[in-house]
């Protein structure tokens, strides 16, 4: 019964009871992300109602988590936003050696990023030789 409250009333969990019913009629699962997201598009064929300017098709995810945009790899952003035609699940992305491995937006949480100096960053013992700023002396 949760399950179903939360399906009805809120839309940052996994999906809204909307999405989940035209999932249900209308999309063709086209993939799923190493983050356990699931991709999914409609061909404006099967939806004699669709009157986006878009040709071709409707593209969504169905996150496997609380809903965050920033969960979605590199290639399928790419695909979500129509900047290609074949999805990551057809064809591999090919990685460059100096790109690093998709992380999600760490805010909020332990992981965010803190730079030197503010209040939240690891406490370290200050250097009697280093001052904290350089005076200006025009």
């Amino acid at each position: 019964m949760k399950n179903f409250l939360l399906l009805l009333f809120t839309w940052w969990g996994k999906t809204t009871f909307g999405t989940w019913l035209h999932t249900k009629r209308f999309g063709v699962f086209v993939g799923q992300d190493t983050f356990g997201n699931k991709y999914y598009k409609q061909n404006v064929s099967r939806n004699k109602s669709y009157t986006g300017n878009r040709k071709g098709e409707r593209r969504w995810v169905v996150y496997a988590n609380p809903a965050e945009a920033s969960a979605i790899p590199a290639g399928w952003h790419g695909w979500m936003h129509y900047r290609t035609d074949v999805p990551p699940s057809e064809q591999a992305i090919q990685h460059w050696s100096w790109e690093r491995a998709h992380q999600p937006n760490m805010t909020g949480t332990g992981k965010a990023y803190r730079p030197k100096g503010s209040l939240l960053a690891a406490k370290t013992e200050k250097s009697d030789s280093a001052p904290d700023y350089e005076a200006w002396a025009p």
